[in-house]
């Protein structure tokens, strides 16, 4: 026992007797091997001055995100819509397509870019129906269960093993016993508090399931970065669900913590399902390790809609592409804005392009509305989001807290004729490691109803003015700055 003892205590003193050689050895890994935002490569540096050796741990556990095109290779299939995206891509470059609605002609830049870098085809003949309320969300969805015929596809990024999900499973199970095929795709992290045994009762009962990134020996969580946070839903293909609301009884205003949820979650019917559609069996073949793609009942049965009639683009973003295209839509739609932008988000830290973007917006007279939670559900993500408020406000932009109960709601509007909404929230993790899918919809009369969503909320918010973001404690100011330090790595 001794000599164990000894040689422990051996190894700990030349670890640490040789503690600035190490560092010197991590900071060479983090600054050469990995192509990062300087910000962020600095953070990480701090970090391990601050933190020697473990700064490297947390640095491995959040930060790496080496050979993650070898670990995504396998999601990639071939883009079976070729042939029809070449052909739209034509249409919109010679302004064929203008003659479906006005309001394309004005973002035809911005489809192209969808259509030619993620395969985003153009839809219309689509219908929408917006929802801000958990308990009307899961009341219509599960009503919509209930009407399967063929299949039932079913995405979050957290489901929570209680009254919520119980109802849901309930409906599941009658389902499979009329013979409806039932996916569930979960993500590991968002859904580590469920044990394990209860997804094997599922599958026990017909209720197909896969998780997204298990964690190793079922509990030992390596990788942190790299969630699925998408959450859509897909009934027979003749209706879709994407939006910000999970699995749990916290997002149908039952959590005391929270109070009552405030999100957003879209409704579509029409063409557009099949975007979402695609984005599920991605991900679905991916976790699952099966080929959907060659059943032909997984493609069929759209039903084109005519009371709107919405011109929609399902875009979808991940660590599995270079590109970050979600984040590259909110800040083309930024730049072109003319009059006005509102934006809802939990969390908002932006990189240092769209937070320009949105400055200059500010600054130019267009009229900018942020609005954020009044309560932080991650503390640090919070103080860091103010601090990045309150340059929004001293370049005059309207921003506000909700202050009834929780804010979770993630979108954009402009000019009151184009809204992005979905799963991505305006911070640097959703735009650059996060799985998220967003609906970009081409159209004046749902635009003009998120912004009286907007303005409706404002009933119960607290402006953020000048002279209250410079009224805010020592603490709070401290706060801040220390989280705003940290922002890169959040």
């Amino acid at each position: 026992m001794d000599a164990i003892l000894e040689g422990l205590r051996a190894t700990g003193d030349f670890l640490f007797g040789h503690m600035l050689i190490w560092n010197l050895l991590f900071a060479i890994v983090i600054v050469f091997f990995e192509r990062r935002e300087p910000k962020s490569v600095w953070a990480w540096l701090l970090l391990l001055y601050f933190v020697p050796f473990l700064g490297f741990v947390f640095y491995l556990l959040l930060g790496t995100d080496m050979h993650k095109r070898k670990m995504f290779r396998i999601k990639e299939v071939e883009d079976h819509l070729s042939e029809a995206i070449r052909q739209q891509e034509h249409q919109l470059k010679s302004r064929k397509l203008e003659e479906l609605d006005a309001n394309i002609a004005s973002y035809t830049d911005l489809v192209v870019y969808n259509l030619e870098n993620c395969g985003a085809m153009l839809t219309d003949c689509n219908d929408v129906d917006i929802f801000t309320d958990g308990n009307d969300k899961f009341n219509t969805m599960i009503e919509d269960m209930k009407q399967a015929k063929e299949f039932i596809h079913i995405q979050y990024y957290i489901i929570r093993n209680d009254v919520l999900f119980n109802r849901i499973r309930e409906v599941l199970e009658q389902k499979v016993k009329e013979g409806v095929e039932v996916r569930v795709l979960f993500d590991a992290m968002g859904c580590r508090s469920v044990n394990h045994s209860y997804w094997k009762k599922l599958n026990e009962q017909g209720i197909q399931t896969a998780e997204f990134f298990p964690a190793l020996l079922k509990r030992l969580h390596l990788r942190i970065n790299y969630r699925n946070h998408r959450k859509i839903v897909v009934i027979d293909n003749k209706v879709a669900y994407v939006g910000g609301f999970n699995v749990g009884k916290e997002y149908i205003g039952l959590d005391e913590k929270f109070g009552y949820w405030r999100d957003t979650h879209l409704r579509i019917t029409g063409n557009a399902v099949l975007g979402l559609q695609l984005r599920f069996l991605l991900d679905w073949n991916y976790a699952a390790r099966e080929n959907l793609f060659g059943k032909n009942k997984y493609f069929t049965g759209i039903e084109p809609r005519h009371r709107d009639n919405c011109e929609i683009q399902i875009i979808s973003s991940g660590p599995d592409n270079t590109l970050q295209q979600i984040r590259d839509n909110y800040l083309r739609l930024i730049n072109k804005a003319q009059r006005s932008i509102y934006i809802q988000t939990p969390y908002f830290i932006p990189d240092e392009s769209v937070f320009d973007a949105l400055l200059i917006a500010a600054r130019s007279g267009i009229e900018v509305n942020i609005m954020i939670p009044c309560k932080p559900d991650h503390p640090f993500v919070y103080w860091a989001t103010y601090s990045y408020i309150g340059d929004m406000v001293n370049a005059g932009a309207k921003c506000y807290t909700y202050d009834n109960g929780f804010l979770h709601s993630k979108g954009m509007v402009v000019d009151d004729k184009v809204l992005c909404f979905g799963t991505a929230n305006m911070d640097i993790r959703s735009f650059a490691l996060n799985f998220e899918v967003n609906a970009i919809i081409y159209d004046e009369k749902k635009a003009k109803e998120m912004v009286d969503i907007f303005r409706e909320d404002l009933k119960v918010c607290t402006q953020i003015t000048r002279d209250l973001y410079a009224s805010r404690s020592l603490v709070i100011r401290a706060k801040e700055q220390v989280c705003r330090l940290m922002s890169p790595l959040l």
